[in-house]
C-alpha cells in the first residue's frame, strides 16, 4: 500500500506513561526490560518522549535514557520522541546528540517538536503562542542541522545567533563534533493536530513524518496530505514507507479479554487520569480524538476511544483493524505501539507485545 514494495514494520513509542506514586528508578528498570524484549521480538525502533514537569511522563532527558537503553540492547534503534526545541539551545542539543550517535554507533533518530504542556512553559519562563513555538522550533532545527556539518558558519535569526569561527589548528580546538551518521541522524517531525503545519515542513525537507496516537483513523489522511503538499512545494517525491503512525495497541488471546484488560487496566487509567485532562487544557479541547468536529468533549469517553481510536483485540482482530487503518490512511511504513505501565503485572503488556510481533505482524506481510 506504499511505495517501494516494502511491508508495515513494527516499533514502539514510549511517552512514557507511569502512574504517580511509583519509584522513578523502578519505572526506568521496567522500561529497560520492555525495550530489551522489544529488541528480542524484532521491533525496529523505540521513540522516547521528553517532558519536564509531568509525573506521568517522567523522562526530562531522553538522550540520557537512550544511552542506557542502547547499552542494554543490540539492534533496535532509538529516537527522541520528541526533542522539544523551544526549551533547548540548538548548539548544545546538536553536540549532545552527536555524542550520543557515536556512543550508540548510529542507532539514533532525532524527533523534534515544539511542546504543549503549559506547566513546562511556565517553569522555564517561556511565554509563546503555538505559532511562535512553531517558528522557534523551525529556526532551532535549522541551527541544529548547521551545527552538525561541523564547519564554521554565522547565523543570525529571530531567536538564535551563532558565530562558529575557524578551528584552532595549533591546539586542535574549536571544531564542532559531527554525528556518527552522515550527514546526520534521521530527523522526524511529530504531528498532533489535523492538517499539521509541522508535517508540511517535514515534507519540504524530506524528513520523517510521525503521527500521534490521538487521531482517529479518519483523520490520519490529513497528515499525509500536509506532508505530501510540503514535499510537492520542494519538488520532492513523498515516500509513505517512512511514515510512522503511533497507535494505542493492546493484544490478548481473545478480543473479549483484550477489551476487558484495556478498559479496566493501564490504558484506561492513563487516559482517564492523565491524557484526557491534559489534552483538554491545551486550548483545542479534545478535538484531536474526535471522528467529527461536532462531537462534544464529553463524548470522548474510554468506551469511545476503545471503539474508535484504540486498536484492541485478538491477533486476528488487531490485524484486521491495522489493515483498515492502513487502507484509510492510504498506506504507511511503521506502526508505533504506545507503551503503557501495567504495574504490578507488566507481563500483560509484554504478552501483548509478543502477540503483536509474532501473531499480528505476519498477517500484515502484504500491507
Amino acid at each position: 500500500m506504499h511505495s517501494g514494495g516494502s511491508f508495515v514494520r513494527l516499533g514502539m513509542f514510549s511517552m512514557p506513561l507511569h502512574p504517580p506514586g511509583r519509584c522513578v528508578a523502578d519505572t526506568y528498570r521496567d522500561d529497560f526490560a520492555t525495550f530489551e524484549l522489544a529488541d528480542e521480538l524484532g521491533y525496529e525502533e523505540v521513540w522516547i518522549g521528553e517532558h519536564f514537569t509531568s509525573i506521568w511522563e517522567n523522562i526530562p532527558a531522553p538522550d540520557l535514557f537512550i544511552a542506557g537503553a542502547a547499552a542494554r540492547t543490540k539492534r533496535v534503534k532509538f529516537g527522541t520522541g520528541v526533542l522539544l526545541m523551544p526549551f533547548h539551545n540548538p548548539l548544545h542539543a546538536a553536540l549532545r546528540l552527536a555524542q550520543l550517535d557515536h556512543q550508540i554507533e548510529g542507532r539514533l533518530m532525532v524527533g523534534i517538536g515544539s511542546g504543549g504542556i503549559v506547566a513546562d512553559k511556565a517553569v522555564f519562563g517561556i511565554d509563546v503562542t503555538p505559532e511562535e513555538a512553531g517558528k522557534l522550533t523551525r529556526e532551532g532545527t535549522e541551527v541544529l542541522v548547521r551545527c552538525w556539518q561541523g564547519e564554521p558558519f554565522k547565523f543570525e535569526g529571530q531567536y538564535f545567533k551563532l558565530d562558529v569561527p575557524e578551528a584552532r589548528a595549533d591546539i586542535q580546538c574549536g571544531t564542532l563534533m559531527r554525528p556518527y551518521q552522515q550527514p546526520h541522524p534521521p530527523i522526524a517531525i511529530a504531528g498532533v493536530n489535523r492538517s499539521s503545519y509541522g508535517l508540511g515542513q517535514a515534507g519540504e525537507r524530506g524528513w520523517i513524518p510521525l503521527s500521534t496516537n490521538f487521531l482517529p483513523p479518519n483523520a490520519l489522511a490529513s497528515h499525509w496530505d500536509s506532508y505530501a503538499a510540503g514535499a510537492q512545494r520542494a519538488g520532492r517525491a513523498p515516500d509513505r514507507a517512512i511514515w510512522r503512525i503511533a497507535r494505542d495497541v493492546h493484544v490478548a488471546e481473545t478480543t473479549e479479554q483484550a477489551r476487558r484488560e484495556a478498559r479496566e487496566g493501564a490504558m484506561a487509567a492513563a487516559y482517564r487520569d492523565y491524557m484526557l485532562p491534559l489534552v483538554s487544557q491545551g486550548g483545542r479541547g479534545l478535538g484531536a480524538f474526535k471522528t467529527s468536529a461536532d462531537m462534544p468533549d464529553e463524548a470522548v469517553t474510554i468506551d469511545y476511544l476503545l471503539d474508535n481510536v484504540w486498536i484492541v483485540g485478538s491477533p486476528d482482530d488487531v490485524a484486521a483493524q491495522l489493515r483498515a487503518v492502513a487502507a484509510e490512511a492510504g498506506g504507511f511504513g511503521t506502526v508505533l505501539q504506545i507503551a503503557f505501565d501495567w504495574y504490578p503485572d507488566q507481563r500483560i503488556f509484554h504478552r501483548s507485545m509478543e502477540l503483536l510481533a509474532k501473531k499480528v505482524m505476519p498477517r500484515l506481510a502484504d500491507v
